[in-house]
């Protein structure tokens, strides 16, 4: 399965999701954030994510010990975070390096935007 990226959408980030002078998100994009999210909504992966992220390379190797967790875990959750395009993987010798696919946390932040400030008014609205 070949990962795939949340598509890039509006110029303005989060727009898609705070309906902030853009067009909703569609079906597809909204499964492909779905799965995305899904991927990390776990406290491991997500403490795996920043691992990776701050270290920019990390061997599965090396992961054991931040996280408290064999490497059958680590390998279930690699796996998965893989799968849903937010880790690359690169196999040396018996280990496996991880980095941070070069595009998911930009794609994820675009998605969700980043100014959560007041709603915009809405003079049709009847609230």
């Amino acid at each position: 399965m070949a990962p795939t990226s949340i598509p890039s959408g509006p110029a303005r980030p989060g727009a898609a999701l705070t309906g902030e002078g853009a067009a909703p998100m569609s079906g597809a994009e909204a499964a492909v954030l779905a799965r995305t999210l899904a991927a990390l909504a776990d406290p491991v992966r997500i403490q795996l994510v920043s691992i990776v992220a701050a270290r920019g390379a990390v061997c599965s190797c090396d992961l054991e010990t931040p996280l408290a967790k064999s490497q059958p875990t680590i390998s279930h959750h690699t796996t998965i975070l893989a799968r849903a395009g937010i880790l690359v993987g690169e196999k040396r010798g018996r280990w496996t390096w991880w980095r941070v696919a070069p595009d998911a946390m930009r794609d994820l932040r675009r998605a969700l935007g980043g100014d959560y400030g007041d709603p915009p008014d809405d003079a049709s609205s009847t609230c």
